[in-house]
């Protein structure tokens, strides 16, 4: 929480280029890879097929991590909402805060039990920028140029968070602080890193990782790892 570095500018807007992980991930969506065709049912078992429990959190990225000092983020929800906002950091936790404790699986195979996040709840957010009916789906953009695209009914889930705390702690930069998004019940690539705008939309709009072959819905339950369509 400590930077106190504005992020460049082509961090902050421009999508991030291909590299060498990025290659090989979209090779692993070709391939197959980590696919195990089993199925599980998170009543019968907490753990999703083809993931192994770690002890610490892994960290990924596309090999940008922008230092964002709190004085600076913002939060922009746009798009078919009846409000929008632009929070700043103080903004930000003038709103309810909340306090969850879940799961999270990476399409990676690594799953960590028993976070504790706290941040704005999705669903105290959508109270306050009210959805149109006609929006369907949010796209999630980051700071260092990363977008995810989400269902609203996933994204309204009832433990899907605004989080700026791990464990007690400030969330750290490497792990998308001062701001990430949570949404547990899907794999962790759709909990966006340092959000800087919510975009709610009439239609679907693909992703970073959705155009480059993963999956568009992600349910780890269903190991919805890869694109089924090619």
């Amino acid at each position: 929480m400590a930077d106190r570095s504005d992020p460049p500018d082509s961090v902050a807007g421009a999508a991030p280029p291909d590299s060498k992980l990025t290659a090989t991930k979209q090779r692993w969506a070709r391939e197959g890879k980590f696919l195990t065709g089993r199925v599980t049912r998170p009543e019968a078992e907490r753990l999703p097929p083809g993931q192994h429990l770690v002890r610490d959190w892994p960290v990924l990225d596309l090999g940008l991590q922008p230092q964002i000092a709190p004085a600076q983020w913002r939060l922009d929800v746009t798009g078919l909402v009846e409000n929008p906002v632009s929070w700043s950091w103080r903004d930000f936790l003038d709103q309810r805060q909340s306090r969850m404790v879940t799961d999270i699986h990476c399409v990676t195979t690594w799953s960590l039990y028993d976070n504790d996040w706290e941040g704005v709840a999705v669903r105290d957010l959508l109270d306050i920028v009210g959805p149109k009916p006609q929006a369907s789906h949010v796209t999630l953009s980051s700071y260092d140029g990363y977008t995810t695209n989400v269902a609203l009914e996933d994204f309204a889930a009832e433990d899907a968070l605004l989080v700026h705390a791990w464990q007690g702690t400030p969330l750290t930069r490497e792990h998308g602080g001062p701001v990430r998004v949570v949404i547990p019940h899907l794999y962790f690539w759709k909990s966006a890193k340092w959000v800087k705008q919510i975009d709610f939309m009439a239609a679907d709009r693909r992703g970073f990782w959705e155009m480059r072959g993963y999956h568009n819905h992600a349910d780890p339950w269903r190991e919805e790892r890869y694109s089924d369509d090619g």
